[in-house]
């Protein structure tokens, strides 16, 4: 998608409304966990701020369902937010009349400030895409931005409703540079990958996965399949799968795909009795999986083979972990595959993580800064990878 950026319009002086995705974790005291997101806008405020525009960001923050909520307030993220930027980002006041602090922030919008909007969800409009909330939004905007790609398969009134509004009052609505990043890395690799290209999927069920399959596979040169979803293949190849996750109605598609060339299956498996980190782990063939236990990790040899065809390939994308990696004794199969891709980024491939659980994975395994890419939306990037249209992205200025 060809999308006009900030760089293609003039901010200097206007007042710029961006969409960021800060919907970050928090431990129970309200202290930010993972700022990865936050971080990734960090280069896009800059520019604007540089440029002598006054920002104004908005974003959610978990499910307030449309009611002001003081635990999913985004006063810590202003917080975590001012520290990063070495300047002060005000935070406005939710209202039952003004639940996002629109009007409040009219008036502290100022030449190379910062002021953050209240959660988005906090607006009963947000998610059902209130044309009433998106013109209200727009009144704020000389120029409307789109950095939040994790929230841009969403239509919502924040990321597309907004745009529209925006561009109805002729006023430009461009991405920001990680937006563009986004779809740079993502579009890039599906659209003119350098070969051999590889994609990995993981993750527990096949049916959440069926669409970027079928969308893939026809692009790929070798299409991995490990985690949760591989025991679904070994049951419709006739093979014993034990207590390991089954999704029965994926059976027959999984049965279709057992004679294609491009499918690479795990050859082994660590299994155990019992979904728990201190259970007794065996690593067997996939012909030979106990009826009374449970598959939780692809085996050593399978993470060879896997580390063999990711060596040889220049683009890899992944997307869902090999195993139950929250659990120390079955995240190998998951540390092995990061440790191949960051391997094979190395020797000069483009290596892509499509966010969700093995984006978490990676960080957690201490290889995030070893991936050429690492998506910050999960949905989002699931969502892409199918060919889906992005509602956040389509809405958004061609070049």
């Amino acid at each position: 998608m060809n999308k006009k950026t900030i760089e293609d319009i003039d901010v200097a002086g206007k007042r710029v409304l961006v969409r960021v995705d800060f919907n970050v974790p928090q431990d129970d005291s309200g202290a930010i966990t993972d700022d990865r997101r936050i971080e990734s806008a960090l280069p896009t405020i800059t520019y604007l701020l540089r440029q002598g525009a006054a920002v104004i960001l908005m974003s959610h923050l978990g499910r307030p369902k449309g009611k002001i909520t003081p635990k999913y307030s985004l006063a810590p993220v202003a917080k975590h937010l001012a520290g990063l930027l070495g300047t002060d980002v005000a935070l406005v006041y939710a209202t039952e009349t003004d639940p996002l602090g629109i009007e409040e922030a009219k008036a502290k919008a100022a030449h190379r400030s910062v002021v953050l909007l209240e959660n988005t969800r906090f607006a009963g409009g947000e998610e059902t895409n209130d044309p009433a909330l998106s013109a209200q939004l727009a009144t704020l905007a000389d120029v409307y931005v789109n950095d939040a790609f994790g929230a841009a398969h969403r239509a919502h009134a924040s990321t597309e409703g907004v745009a529209h509004a925006v561009k109805r009052a002729g006023k430009p609505a461009v991405s920001g540079y990680l937006m563009q990043k986004e779809l740079d890395f993502l579009g890039g690799a599906i659209r003119n990958p350098v070969r051999p290209f590889v994609a990995i999927l993981g993750g527990a069920k096949v049916k959440d996965k069926i669409p970027v399959i079928e969308s893939l596979l026809p692009q790929v040169d070798t299409l991995i399949v490990g985690g949760g979803m591989a025991y679904t293949f070994y049951k419709a190849a006739g093979h014993e799968i034990g207590k390991s996750l089954l999704d029965e109605t994926s059976l027959e598609f999984c049965k279709t795909l057992l004679c294609d060339d491009k499918i690479v299956l795990p050859v082994d498996c660590v299994v155990a009795p019992a979904f728990a980190n201190d259970a007794p782990a065996t690593t067997v063939k996939v012909s030979e999986i106990p009826a009374d236990q449970e598959g939780l990790d692809i085996g050593p040899a399978s993470v060879a083979a896997f580390a063999e065809i990711i060596k040889k390939a220049k683009t890899v994308i992944w997307n869902g972990p090999m195993g139950v990696f929250e659990m120390p004794n079955f995240a190998h199969g998951t540390a092995g595959v990061a440790q191949a891709l960051a391997d094979a980024t190395g020797l000069g491939a483009t290596t892509i993580i499509g966010g969700g659980d093995s984006a978490a994975a990676a960080e957690q395994l201490g290889f995030a800064d070893k991936i050429t890419h690492i998506s910050t939306g999960g949905g989002a990037s699931l969502e892409f990878l199918e060919g889906k249209p992005l509602p956040g992205v389509v809405a958004l200025d061609d070049k």
